[in-house]
């Protein structure tokens, strides 16, 4: 499969742009500096490098010939997200670039919290600890939520949002629990590797099209 990855030098994409490679895929990675991606050299890894993710015509070039998109983009912290919102704007572009090339799978990285609270999580959780994470990081979910918006209202695009929990800098496993349209009960981390690799499986999985799937360790 031809992968165009968004988001490639951070840490889920990285892990993407890693996986994709090992299982044969042919992956162009997008950056804006290509010197961050630390990937060596692969006869199926092309670096594109593009400024603006926002301008859809730049996008074009990346997108065109390729079989799906994974976006692992994503603000780095509450503090960007409220002053250079990046998520929301460049998938918009994206979706746009998408329909223009006739790509038509979409896997988008977003965030636990931006989904209904699972049934089997105790009041804490649910009344205190995601209600106090949503106030503390609401521009960077604010953003997410925008990005989760235009995806689900793109017509003709074959989607999947991913929803993991707290990201965690550990080796992967390989195992990882998932649930359609709402998070996993009791599903607090997942490795950044885990859901790279969550991301690959799900994209060739038809019965998660047009659903959130979250995932957790």
């Amino acid at each position: 499969m031809k992968i165009t990855v968004f988001g490639a030098t951070g840490g889920v994409g990285r892990e993407v742009v890693r996986q994709a490679l090992a299982a044969g895929h042919e992956v162009t990675a997008v950056v804006r500096d290509a010197a961050r991606l630390e990937a060596p050299a692969h006869e199926r890894l092309r670096v594109a490098v593009v400024k603006d993710l926002t301008d859809e015509a730049a996008l074009l070039p990346v997108l065109a010939g390729r079989d799906a998109v994974i976006s692992a983009l994503g603000a780095a912290n509450n503090k960007q997200a409220r002053l250079t919102p990046v998520t929301g704007p460049a998938l918009r572009a994206v979706v746009a670039a998408m329909r223009r090339t006739g790509v038509e799978r979409l896997m988008a990285v977003s965030a636990a919290p931006l989904a209904p609270d699972a049934k089997g999580d105790g009041l804490l959780i649910r009344r205190v600890a995601y209600p106090l994470l949503r106030w503390a990081l609401r521009d960077l979910y604010a953003d997410l939520a925008v990005m989760e918006s235009v995806i689900a209202e793109a017509s003709g695009l074959r989607w999947t949002v991913v929803r993991p929990p707290r990201l965690l800098n550990r080796l992967g496993t390989g195992y990882y629990r998932r649930s359609f349209d709402g998070n996993v009960p009791g599903g607090r981390v997942i490795a950044r590797a885990d859901v790279a690799t969550a991301l690959l499986d799900i994209l060739t999985d038809p019965a998660a099209e047009g659903h959130a799937v979250g995932v957790a360790a």
